[in-house]
């Protein structure tokens, strides 16, 4: 049976391109008799707000969507990220990295060929050589630090892997994609005031779901690789991936949340059905 799920952060309230990605998710659940769930993503706790949680289930349920409950809510599952991050720590694939991003900034500036990934320029490593004591010494000492990842070290561990790609890439992948591991480099899967990282939350809640078919914007295809290394590490089953386009403004950019004239809230007051949007959209009115 195919699970599929809507998972927004409830950091502002929800626009054209929020709207396409969870009605694309409701019909491929819809089309083979399986279950939609929601998901709100919500450990952004210097911007989420409550009243933006509320209008997402206002909106969905505007939109005539409706999803098994209960609503999953990543504020209310930090044991679980802090149970992956024991389990990858324990394995020896995490490190305390203590440089701030104007020191990483400076090293990268200083290299002469830095590896570059979708969020930009690889971090340098420069914790990952530090020694245990060091590394001991400075968290003892109260510095302030992120852990991250040590790829090389995730994919000896992880092996050679794959993802089932349903949907299409931005450019036009489709079908079974072999993972690059070191993509994004050494990531950050948790920090002081993040206690997990978009990829780990992700990775571990579907895991937790029993999601299927994973579908989102294809700008985050990329993200692809290093949460199919975290599902082998953790051993979880993979789900297969369905990415879809960007809906995007009169000047071909991707819709944010501060385009205010693009959000549900606003086009429902100037009288929008959801028969309107479904078609603003490029799809069936059901």
């Amino acid at each position: 049976m195919i699970v599929t799920r809507f998972a927004p952060s409830p950091t502002g309230y929800l626009h054209l391109g929020h709207a396409y990605a969870a009605l694309f998710a409701h019909e491929w659940a819809l089309a083979k008799s399986g279950r939609f769930l929601l998901r709100l993503e919500d450990i952004d706790r210097a911007r989420s707000r409550p009243h933006f949680a509320a209008a997402v289930l206002d909106d969905l349920r505007w939109l005539d969507l409706a999803w098994a409950e209960p609503v999953l809510v990543q504020s209310e599952r930090l044991d679980a990220y802090s149970e992956a991050l024991s389990r990858l720590d324990g394995e020896g694939l995490l490190y305390p990295c203590f440089c701030t991003r104007g020191e990483i900034a400076e090293e990268v500036a200083r290299a002469v060929e830095a590896p570059h990934g979708p969020e930009g320029p690889h971090y340098p490593g420069t914790c990952r050589a530090l020694s245990s004591a060091e590394r001991k010494a400075r968290v003892a000492s109260g510095f302030s630090y992120a852990l991250r990842l040590d790829v090389r070290q995730a994919a000896m561990r992880a092996g050679a892997l794959a993802f089932e790609e349903e949907g299409e890439g931005p450019h036009g992948e489709h079908g079974s994609i072999g993972v690059d591991a070191t993509l994004f480099g050494d990531v950050v899967l948790a920090r002081k005031d993040t206690p997990a990282s978009y990829h780990l939350a992700a990775v571990v809640d579907d895991a937790f779901q029993g999601v299927t078919l994973v579908t989102r914007g294809n700008d985050l295809f990329p993200a692809t690789h290093i949460q199919r290394v975290l599902q082998a590490l953790l051993g979880y089953s993979a789900p297969a991936y369905a990415h879809h386009k960007l809906i995007l403004d009169g000047d071909g950019r991707k819709f944010s949340k501060r385009d205010h004239s693009a959000t549900l809230k606003s086009l429902r007051a100037m009288g929008e059905t959801p028969a309107h949007i479904r078609a603003r959209l490029g799809l069936t009115s059901r």
